[in-house]
């Protein structure tokens, strides 16, 4: 496996300072709470993020629109109980990503679960770089855990800096430490291409669209959405294979479920190599439901004269 040099930035004795001392607090209580009973976290967690959602009211309006969009059979009741569901599951995730940045593995461990092994395992066996594909997900974090530490598998995540630098400075460190590999920029192709050439991993989720220059519009559970065609063009570049993957929630923890890998990927036409993508991403987040982003603007860019989804 790659291991190219971080791009993670530097401490400097400026995060010291009183503009950063509410970060540094917010840090701090986010670990305490780690140490509360999982199941309490959860719980606490849950709780939070179904009174967000009854006060937040723009944000399960876009919930509610994504679904009715994606599922027009499903009935207003189950779509009502899926947005409550989805937002329990923000609020636990909240305390799941802490959880994914701090805990031990002797604690975490014993609540991760792996199923479609084999396919993680032929993926593995093809000696080739891979584009780990999955989508936004409440799980993202745990989710990534569980790839290293329980599956085996160290990786590249993919990010952008954040406007905070004390948060960025740990953001690096806490994903690189979750991930076993330096976190590579989005924007380095080249950093992406060397890492994938030499036999990494990269964790990729193309779901919520950057450019619109680099995509194209793909069906996503029927509906035309921009869809990323990066994921084709990084697969050539780096003589990747594609594996999807999936994070969810288990009674006592968590799993990662691997699908078998895209086979023929890229086929050389942008719209049915997204639309592939996209199908995978749908298989995936058909197992996962309440945690899926759908409180993300999916739907924000439409094709020309097609109605809005989202009201202004």
């Amino acid at each position: 496996m790659s291991d190219p040099s971080s791009s993670a930035p530097p401490f400097t004795a400026a995060l010291l300072g009183p503009r950063w001392w509410p970060t540094w607090l917010a840090i701090g209580v986010v670990r305490l709470l780690t140490w509360l009973p999982i199941r309490l976290q959860w719980a606490l967690g849950s709780g939070l993020g179904r009174f967000v959602g009854l006060i937040a009211r723009d944000r399960r309006n876009v919930v509610q629109a994504n679904l009715r969009v994606c599922f027009p059979d499903m009935r207003a009741e189950a779509r009502e109980k899926l947005t409550g569901d989805h937002f329990a599951a923000l609020g636990r995730g909240l305390f799941e990503t802490a959880l994914a940045w701090f805990a031990s593995d002797a604690r975490l461990l014993p609540r991760f679960e792996i199923e479609g092994r084999e396919h993680l395992d032929a993926a593995i066996a093809s000696g080739q770089g891979l584009l780990l594909l999955t989508g936004h997900f409440s799980t993202l974090e745990i989710g990534a855990r569980i790839v290293c530490s329980k599956a085996g598998l160290p990786f590249h995540a993919m990010y952008r800096p954040y406007n905070n630098a004390l948060m960025d400075y740990f953001m690096h460190r806490w994903r690189e430490r979750r991930s076993g590999r330096p976190a590579l920029p989005r924007e380095d192709l080249r950093k992406l291409v060397r890492a994938l050439r030499d036999g990494g991993a990269i964790w990729y989720a193309p779901d919520q669209t950057l450019d619109p220059r680099m995509s194209v519009f793909a069906p996503f559970f029927g509906m035309p959405a921009l869809s990323l065609t990066a994921t084709a063009r990084l697969a050539r570049m780096g003589r990747a294979r594609v594996l999807p993957f999936t994070p969810q929630r288990t009674p006592g923890g968590w799993k990662v479920r691997f699908f078998p890998m895209i086979e023929d990927f890229p086929g050389g036409d942008d719209l049915e190599d997204a639309t592939r993508i996209n199908r995978a991403l749908e298989e995936g987040i058909l197992q996962a439901m309440p945690e899926y982003f759908w409180i993300h603007k999916r739907f924000k860019r439409r094709l020309p004269g097609s109605p809005r989804v989202y009201e202004r």
